[in-house]
Formats: C-alpha cells, structure tokens, sequence
C-alpha cells in the first residue's frame, strides 16, 4: 500500500506542475483572468494533496487501515474537487456544461477535510496506544 500511495503521491505531483504550466501559458488568452486563477486553486489543491500522500506513505506511524482510507479519501477528494475545478473553469473550452457536476466540488472538499480527519485521528490514538504500553511494560 505504501508504494500505491508513494506513487499516486508522485504522479499527482507530476500532473500538478503540468497543468499549473499548462494553466500559465496554454490557457492565459483562452479563459478570463478570473478562470485561470480557478483553475490554479485546483492546481494548488492537487500539489498539496501530493505532498500529503507522500507523508501519508512514508510515514511509519499511521496505520495500514488509516493509510488505505486516507488514500481512497484523498483520491476521490481531488478528482471531484480539481478535477470539476478544472472543467468548470475552462467551461468555455467544450461542449459540455461542467456547471452540471459543479455540486461535486464541495463533495470533494469535504473528502479531502475527511483524509486529514483521519489522519488526526490516528495521531490522537498514537498518543494513546504509546501510554497504555508504558503502562504494560512498568507491570
């Protein structure tokens, strides 16, 4: 599991550095100033969530339950979260209307405050799980 998550971590890393270039030179004289900063908070979002999964994964003290759903959390979070911010910033651009899926934007914000949730929480239950074994091993 940690490889998935180390990996996933370094695509969504890969693709964020991508589309924020894409983003500053591809996009600039097709959508509104206004869309391209949308488009770079779902950037923005993307990279954060890449460097979490590569803590996530690399981290020795979360366990293999937490790191399995905050991984599914975390994926699920960005695609509903950048990915309908990136449809529905470049909604000029297709055919499609994105404003149709725009409800899953909160959706996917609220996955990813999920994931960190998670993740407190099994920081929380360290604290715990490392005093009730000093309580076992002074008996």
């Amino acid at each position: 599991m940690n490889k998935t998550i180390l990996i996933s971590g370094a695509i969504l890393g890969i693709l964020s550095i991508a589309f924020g270039a894409f983003a500053a030179h591809g996009l600039k004289e097709l959508i509104s100033a206004a869309s391209q900063q949308t488009f770079e908070t779902g950037v923005r979002y993307q990279m954060y969530h890449a460097i979490f999964l590569l803590f996530v994964g690399s981290a020795n003290d979360i366990s293999l339950k937490a790191k399995k759903i905050i991984y599914y959390l975390t994926i699920v979070g960005l695609l509903f979260f950048s990915g309908s911010i990136y449809g529905l910033s470049t909604n000029t651009l297709t055919d499609f209307d994105f404003k149709t899926i725009g409800f899953i934007t909160p959706i996917g914000g609220l996955l990813l405050i999920a994931a960190w949730l998670i993740l407190l929480i099994n920081f929380l239950k360290m604290d715990k799980d490392k005093s009730e074994n000093k309580v076992h091993t002074l008996k």
